[in-house]
């Protein structure tokens, strides 16, 4: 796994944890309004949440970065893969299948307060309606962000079992049989993919470790 993968595009940050850091990306990339930051972070220190928190995002923000800085994408207004990572799970009922849309809704609102154009709002939101199945990322800054917020799936296996395990804690009224059956679904249909990541780091970083993990979990949904 890379170092830089942990870095952020901030990096003189005094306030080291994800609200301060991701405080310090909001400011240079979205607003220098934190006051719907602010409400953002009450969303993702909801209770029912274990896994989409802000730790989450914060992950995905600093994955942001080495991806471009690997790359040397087409990436070319940072702004919209920060704000789509900023907002791609600020809605997250896990008895919803429309969290994304909902999510888009209120980007869509909070970015038009704050004077963002219609076609960078409508960028945005198509990023974070697309986090629904990570496929077919229509540009570059489309697939940076899905790498980013697929790479806890090609993390060591202790996090990986973290994730694992939050994210069964979050779907708690799921019976165990019908858990088994559809989380199997969720991670056949990743396998079966040509490839995971849609950019070439993403790839080159996470893309063995990813297959390895999700065929162990896999197995032991079937033991």
């Amino acid at each position: 796994m890379c170092q830089a993968c942990h870095t952020h595009f901030v990096n003189d940050v005094t306030d080291d944890s994800p609200d301060g850091r991701l405080r310090a990306s909001w400011i240079r990339f979205v607003s220098a309004d934190t006051e719907l930051f602010d409400r953002i972070v009450v969303r993702h220190r909801e209770r029912h949440r274990h896994y989409h928190r802000l730790e989450h995002v914060d992950s995905v923000v600093g994955h942001l970065e080495a991806l471009v800085a690997d790359e040397g994408l087409g990436v070319h207004d940072h702004g919209l893969t920060v704000a789509a990572a900023m907002y791609h799970d600020a809605i997250y009922e896990p008895r919803s299948a429309a969290n994304e849309r909902a999510s888009a809704r209120l980007a869509r609102k909070d970015l038009a307060s704050m004077g963002w154009s219609p076609q960078r709002i409508e960028a945005v939101a198509t990023m974070i309606e697309g986090t629904s199945d990570h496929l077919t990322p229509a540009d570059a800054a489309t697939a940076v962000l899905f790498d980013a917020d697929l790479a806890v799936l090609g993390s060591d296996s202790h996090t990986y079992e973290g994730y694992r395990a939050a994210v069964r804690r979050e779907y708690h009224h799921v019976p165990d049989n019908d858990w088994v059956s559809g989380r199997a679904d969720v991670l056949r249909a990743f396998l079966d993919r040509a490839a995971i990541y849609a950019t070439d780091s993403g790839h080159d970083h996470w893309e063995q470790a990813a297959r390895h993990n999700l065929t162990d979990e896999l197995e032991s949904l079937a033991s």
